[in-house]
């Protein structure tokens, strides 16, 4: 660089801050501006406002700012995202990750409402309706399962999510990467190499020559055939006897907790009446789209099956997939327990 330059490019960085001032370009912020945006909640539940909001309130809140996206219960609708359920579904092959099942901290629920919710009009909530949505959202995943439970910035540290302990520091470094580092393997990398176990169907894993030449292709196949046969006669004793064995009282009482998901639609036992969805008093046995008395969607104008433990099963794991087309819009229940114990409780009820 020739001193000439060098001479110049100090005395333009010299006079670069009353350029910018002469232009009016920038100032200080004020501590009104820094506040505005110093809005983040922490786990410990520093930055939080006074403020308190009910189950209650919460649900009408969301009734009106948020099920449009999020779903009636939280099950999500559309693309949107879930904000209920998949609890004990972090480990399988599809985790549903919700506020109840994943997130580890209240004060993320807290912050990510206030920060950018309603979707298009964020940051439109006052500080008692983020409370009261934030206790909805921990009733809908029974996390609190009082709906007069009340939410406030004294006993807000005191909620303690179901996945808090979840989360870890980055460990990889330590942990995978000097396995990943050493030398790779490529033949005879293990010692011998036996089978361990068959499957059900006899001739995928075969025991002979002739076998796998395929000249008893027709017995194995019969015999294949057979097992099957005796399989599904021993399945279908099985899901006969645990339907006819009277629910537990334990049961009856998880399914009543399960049934908070469909009581803002569905009635059951004395009483009950159709409100948006048909009250469930005697659905064992009825027809599906049978009740007198309840306008049903088209989807059950031809329906020919009768509700049953199997059918209802299966209709509440994927409501919109059993019956293309029906106007129920909760997503369904992901957990066979949850499932076997809501349909005792309305069997035990009035079903």
């Amino acid at each position: 660089m020739s001193k000439y330059l060098e001479i110049a490019l100090i005395a333009s960085l010299a006079a670069a801050p009353a350029f910018a001032e002469g232009l009016g370009l920038g100032r200080p912020a004020t501590e009104a501006e820094i506040a505005a945006w110093d809005i983040d909640i922490r786990p410990d539940g520093q930055g939080l406002p006074a403020g308190s909001g009910t189950v209650a309130d919460g649900e009408m809140i969301y009734t009106d700012q948020c099920a449009a996206c999020h779903g009636d219960f939280g099950e999500a609708r559309g693309r949107w995202p879930q904000l209920a359920g998949g609890f004990d579904s972090l480990d399988s092959s599809r985790p549903v990750k919700t506020v109840g099942s994943y997130w580890p901290y209240l004060s993320t629920v807290w912050d990510y409402v206030h920060r950018a919710m309603p979707f298009g009009n964020a940051q439109s909530l006052s500080d008692d309706e983020v409370y009261a949505l934030t206790a909805y959202i921990l009733y809908l995943n029974d996390i609190v399962t009082e709906d007069d439970f009340e939410l406030s910035n004294e006993n807000f540290t005191e909620i303690v999510m179901p996945n808090a302990d979840g989360f870890f520091m980055d460990d990889r470094a330590e942990a995978e990467l000097p396995e990943l580092s050493t030398e790779v393997c490529m033949e005879n990398c293990k010692g011998s190499v036996e089978i361990t176990m068959r499957a059900r169907v006899l001739d995928v894993t075969p025991d002979t020559e002739e076998e796998t030449s395929g000249e008893t292709g027709d017995s194995a196949a019969a015999d294949a055939a057979e097992e099957q046969t005796e399989i599904a006669e021993v399945e279908a004793t099985e899901t006969e006897t645990a339907t006819d064995a009277a629910p537990s009282p334990d049961l009856i009482a998880a399914g009543e907790k399960v049934f908070r998901k469909c009581q803002s639609c569905h009635q059951v036992g004395e009483g009950a009446k159709n409100r948006a969805g048909p009250q469930l008093n005697g659905v064992f046995g009825r027809t599906a789209g049978g009740l007198d008395g309840f306008r049903y969607s088209s989807a059950f104008e031809d329906a020919d099956f009768v509700w049953d433990h199997q059918t209802l099963a299966e209709f509440l794991e994927d409501p919109k997939g059993y019956v293309s087309g029906t106007r129920m819009s909760f997503r369904g229940l992901n957990d066979a327990e949850d499932i076997d114990a809501v349909l005792a409780y309305i069997q035990a009820t009035g079903g």
